[in-house]
């Protein structure tokens, strides 16, 4: 469970140590600001996100769902019943970050993309549209959701995604077998330390020197923070980019390692 006093203190902390791109020394990160962070352009994709989270917030539908993730606390996974309207409000994200992960794909243009918890699809549709060319493919652990999202896919005429059901210990194997290079990575399906880690350097063995890999609520919880920490410090990392709510990884070459705290 989230822990709201250090949450707040982490946002505080945030907030003392995040910078402009008027502070930013590297180009890369300067562009990035300007043309994905500043980027006000009212893209017609995001009515079709809108259109979706409106469609899923009116759904009173009751489904059986299944949580492996930190919900299950120290159990393997837990079972309970909700709303579809109720799961959305609880694991999707906002219309900001929809809308900024819809920019940052359709920035890197990446062919293959990998997310770790497709829920009732919101995130996974915004890097779909970010680029229609590329190939997503989403792991959910709970059938029951990720039957929801196919639908929202599917009245959004998106073909290009594959949905993968079941735990990610047991799936994360064979995906990445069928992959060659891993261009983008949004990891959103557990919000624990260890399995973050772990997905993390499983993942690391099918990334190139252009690959991006975007991790939620880095500031969720001590646990998250810590494992955040450990992923700037891997030696294959030479920047990422703290967004408070995200954090985006990069393995560029023959740079000095960097890590900035962006005014988002």
């Amino acid at each position: 469970m989230i822990d709201r006093f250090e949450y707040v203190s982490s946002y505080f902390k945030y907030l003392l140590n995040k910078k402009g791109k008027h502070g930013i020394h590297s180009p890369f990160v300067f562009d990035f600001i300007t043309k994905v962070l500043e980027d006000r352009k009212d893209y017609p994709e995001y009515k079709r996100l809108d259109k979706t989270r409106h469609s899923l917030l009116s759904d009173t539908n009751i489904i059986e769902t299944v949580d492996f993730g930190s919900g299950a606390k120290n159990k393997e996974f837990i079972t309970f019943r909700s709303s579809v309207k109720h799961l959305t409000k609880l694991r999707s994200q906002s219309i900001r970050e929809t809308r900024l992960l819809m920019r940052i794909v359709k920035y890197f243009k990446p062919a293959t993309i990998l997310e770790f918890g497709t829920s009732t699809g919101l995130g996974t549709l915004s890097l779909a549209l970010g680029n229609p060319l590329a190939k997503v493919i989403t792991m959910e652990g709970c059938a029951s959701i990720a039957s929801v999202a196919e639908s929202q896919f599917r009245r959004n005429d998106i073909d290009t995604i594959e949905v993968i059901i079941g735990n990610f210990n047991n799936v994360l194997h064979d995906v990445l077998e069928k992959v060659t290079l891993l261009d983008l990575v949004f990891f959103d399906g557990n919000h624990r330390k260890i399995p973050t880690l772990d997905y993390f350097n499983h993942c690391l063995a099918k990334a190139g020197e252009k690959s991006v890999f975007i991790f939620d609520d880095i500031h969720w919880s001590t646990e998250m923070e810590e494992a955040w920490i450990e992923i700037q410090q891997n030696k294959s990392v030479t920047l990422t980019l703290d967004l408070f709510h995200l954090g985006i990884v990069f393995f560029h070459k023959g740079i000095e390692k960097q890590h900035f705290v962006l005014n988002n």
